[in-house]
């Protein structure tokens, strides 16, 4: 009957080196999965990385789209507002320039002197329409009939001028005037107001193109 030997290698060296061999071969088999997996991971962190940086791009870029929005409407708001603000400024100073233009008309015409009707014919009819100085001439010659014989002095002061109306650049201007009348028969004069409404036309160089209470040019009170 045989027997089998089995023949153990006894030496060091070569036990020694069985012993690397299979330590170095579990160590490569431990550190590839763990090199996979920090590839992974940094792959997901760059990943990541990257879509952070784009979802701040896009709020940034969101961010400047909006600022650029809001400061052209407020450029908007701001430019309608500033006309508004302009067409107010404009109506403002055109009416007071009707009344300034009216009130001292009124109280131009209404100061008179028997002495110096030439003077006064020049401040009636100044700045009126052709149509309304013809009118008011032939007014003019018919009172100096009456203003002559009494010797006639009116001196007129201004008190208030107001805008009536306004249509498409055509003002009504109502004005008031204090007259102090002195004549012949009044040698201690006579306290009045004067009442005048004026039309004036701003498209024309504001010329006065109608004038209500012609008797008062002389200085006496005119209907109110």
């Amino acid at each position: 009957m045989s027997r089998t030997s089995t023949i153990v290698d006894t030496d060091p060296d070569t036990a020694a080196e069985s012993v690397d061999d299979s330590v170095t071969t579990a160590q490569s088999s431990d550190t590839r999965p763990r090199a996979s997996f920090v590839s992974v991971a940094l792959s997901r962190g760059r990943t990541a990385g990257q879509s952070s940086i784009s979802v701040k791009t896009m709020l940034v870029s969101l961010l400047i789209v909006a600022v650029v929005v809001a400061c052209g409407i407020f450029g908007w708001l701001l430019h309608d507002k500033s006309n508004e603000l302009d067409a107010v400024h404009v109506a403002s100073t055109d009416t007071a320039h009707a009344e300034q233009v009216a009130i001292d008309y009124a109280t131009a015409a209404a100061d008179m002197n028997f002495q110096d009707l030439a003077s006064w014919r020049a401040r009636l009819t100044k700045g009126t329409s052709p149509e309304l100085s013809t009118r008011l001439m032939q007014a003019a010659t018919s009172m100096e009939q009456i203003i002559t014989p009494l010797q006639w002095v009116s001196t007129a002061k201004p008190i208030a001028a107001k805008v009536r109306s306004q249509n498409n650049g055509v003002y009504t201007v109502d004005c008031f005037v204090s007259v102090l009348t002195k004549n012949s028969q009044a040698p201690d004069g006579i306290q009045s107001t004067a009442t005048y409404q004026l039309t004036l036309d701003s498209h024309n160089q504001w010329t006065i193109t109608d004038i209500g209470g012609i008797g008062a040019l002389a200085g006496a009170p005119a209907p109110r």
